[in-house]
Formats: structure tokens, sequence, C-alpha cells
């Protein structure tokens, strides 16, 4: 990646750390040092307040280079750190909501004079909510490759399927597109494959994990998407697999049919459109999630379909989420988030409802927030498509 890209991204978190009064910051966990160093290692980068960063590396030992230097265990940082001629450091800030406890306790003796800080996490995630450009084209390069993958499904649709057969199939077509096909999250309680592929009441399957619909899954060990389900007349079925294709988690949902649908199914269907349409007319700088999810259940609530608005029984408290290196980011358009929407902020939005005998309907798009609204990454057919 490039060091003017790299250096930009470190700045950002340098400015949160100084606000902090932070001398440096020691990142370690995957998606951080894919953010702040370009690539997965197995190492420390030290990034001082004041001076270039450097990386510590255990794994690969094929990469060499200036502020570059092999390290076999944490204990040799301090000492490493001062053959660099720098301090060590009197406030060290670590990723306290993401590595393990032992680890973190590891680490923070190393440096017994200083004081050392948890809040890693929560500063580059908040310097990460706010893409650069590169990190922007990025996810624009995606929604190309994702709108490709889905304008092949028809294709590769055979009646008599079930849900995980399609799915495989619609896999398949991402990963032919290029999908990585690893989906990162954020936290230990979320776990997901490539994403979901939901029909008919299988939408509605409470999920032990905070997606918009969950899925019964397989296997309990894995309680969420496909269950077998045999895609039959009259029923929908939902595409939601994410579009991980340069690193950057996408994400896009679309409806499709098997045969014609009751004609309920078409107005529910339009009645998320509308919502779409009402928040990306709203959404600009300025602009508070909170303010966004309101207006989006009291349309919903306006025309009736409050009940099977974002799930049925156990239902998503969001219509949308940050996107980036993980799959939920910062912001997040739920009750209660004051937060405001910002140039640079790149989200999901995905306003659905499922319908009992039917399946699920709705849509899902990635959007960036520019400097007058929002700006759809995502470009593909959004009506119900039939098969």
């Amino acid at each position: 990646m490039l060091l003017p890209e790299l250096k930009q991204r470190r700045d950002k978190i340098r400015v949160l750390m100084a606000q902090q009064e932070i001398d440096a910051a020691l990142i370690t966990c995957n998606v951080n040092l894919i953010y702040t160093y370009g690539r997965v290692v197995s190492g420390y980068l030290y990034l001082p307040l004041n001076a270039p960063a450097r990386l510590f590396i255990k794994r690969p030992n094929t990469i060499h280079g200036e502020h570059i230097h092999p390290v076999r265990k944490p204990e040799q940082l301090p000492e490493l750190i001062k053959e660099c001629g720098l301090p060590v450091p009197a406030r060290l800030m670590l990723e306290g909501d993401e590595l393990p406890y032992r680890e973190y306790n590891r680490l923070a003796a190393c440096f017994p004079e200083t004081e050392v800080l948890p809040c890693g996490t929560a500063l580059i995630r908040q310097a990460r909510s706010v893409k650069t450009d590169m990190e922007i084209e990025m996810l624009r390069r995606s929604g190309v490759a994702h709108a490709k993958a889905y304008a092949r499904i028809p294709s590769v649709y055979q009646s008599g399927m079930t849900d995980r057969e399609l799915s495989i199939e619609v896999e398949r077509l991402m990963r032919q597109e290029g999908c990585l096909g690893i989906f990162r999250v954020f936290g230990q309680s979320m776990e997901i494959f490539m994403g979901s592929l939901l029909a008919g009441d299988n939408a509605a399957t409470p999920s032990p994990y905070d997606f918009a619909l969950g899925g019964e899954g397989m296997d309990p060990s894995l309680p969420g998407g496909v269950n077998g389900t045999l895609l039959q007349e009259g029923q929908s079925f939902m595409v939601d697999l994410g579009g991980n294709f340069y690193g950057y988690m996408g994400d896009m949902s679309r409806v499709y049919a098997v045969g014609k649908l009751p004609e309920v199914a078409y107005r529910a269907h339009q009645v998320c459109l509308e919502v779409q349409e009402a928040i990306a007319a709203t959404a600009k700088p300025g602009v508070a999630c909170e303010t966004l999810y309101n207006m989006a259940v009291e349309l919903v609530d306006k025309v009736g379909f409050a009940d099977y608005f974002m799930g049925i029984g156990q239902k998503a408290k969001f219509v949308g989420h940050g996107i980036g290196l993980e799959i939920n980011e910062a912001p997040v358009i739920a009750p209660r988030m004051k937060q405001e929407l910002e140039p640079g902020m790149t989200f999901a939005l995905e306003p659905k409802i499922v319908l009992p005998g039917i399946g699920p309907v709705g849509i899902e798009n990635s959007w960036v927030v520019t400097a007058e609204g929002i700006e759809k990454l995502t470009l593909a057919p959004e009506e119900i498509i039939t098969l």
C-alpha cells in the first residue's frame, strides 16, 4: 500500500491520541494492522505520537526495510524501542476491547513504568469510521464486483433447489468476481461466513447474532443463514452475501421470488424502497443517526407493516450499520444514537420486512457520506426479481 495513504491513516490516529495526551500506541490486532500497515502480520506496529512508526515483526520473516525490526516476544519491545532512539512512552494505549485478557496483561507488564491505557480499540475505530479517498474507492470497486455477481444469480437457479444448494452457487459467483471469502466482524459474539441466503419463514428465525435477519443455520454451532429450506413457488428469498473484494466489507441485499408472490409482498417491498429513498434524501453531514432510524420506523408504522419490520418477534434494533474493514463499524443507524454523519463515513442501509408464509422483502445498499448528502455504492436492480 502507498506510504502516503498509510501515513494519512496513522496521522488520523495520532490526532486522537494527542487529544488524550497519549504518547504511543501498540497495535497488534489484524484489522488494525491492515489499517495502519496495509497487511496482516504477526507482530506489533509501534506508533509514537511524534516519530515514524516502527514494525516489530515475528512472522513472516520475509519483510524487511526501514523501521522494520525482528522480534521474538513482547518482553523485547522496551529495549528495541530504546535502540530505535525513542523514549519509552509515559502513556501507552493498547487495543483493550480486542486483545485477550492474558495477552493484554502480558503487554502491559512489559512497560512497568508506563501508564497503560485500554482505549486503543475505541480510538482506532473512531479514526476508521471516516474513510480516506482510497478506502472509499475500494468500497466503490467492491460494489461493482458485488453487482456483477448478483446479476448472474438467475443463471444458477434451478427448480427444486434448497436454500443451501443455491447459496453454494451464489458463493461461487462471488468468489469468481474476486470475493476474498472471509467476512470480518468486530466482537467475539458475532460470527458469519460469507453472508446469508434467507428463504421463506427461515428469515424470521431468531438469531443470537446481532444481524438484521437471522436464519436457523444448518447446525446449532453456527445458528444463522440457510437451513435446508426448499425454494418453492410463491416464496421469496433474500441474498445478503458480503462484498469483501479488496479487504473492505461492502454490503448488499436483493430479493428474488420463485414464481409470483402474493400482492402484499410487492407492497411491502415498495415500502422498504420508499424508506431507503426518504433516508437518502435526508442523510447528510450533521444529521444524527437516530433521526434516520426514527424516520424509517415512522414511515413503516404509517403504512401498517410495523409488526414485520426488521424481523418478527425478535427484531433488529437498527436499520443501518457502518462498513469498512469490518462489517459492523460506526456509525450505527439506531435509536438513541446521537452520532452525526460526517463526510467520508460509509454505511449499509437495510430496511427489511419479513412476511409470514412468504419470506423476506426489502433492500440493502452501501453508501458513502459526501459533503452534500450520501452516494450509493452498490448499483444493481432493486425490484423483486422473479425466477
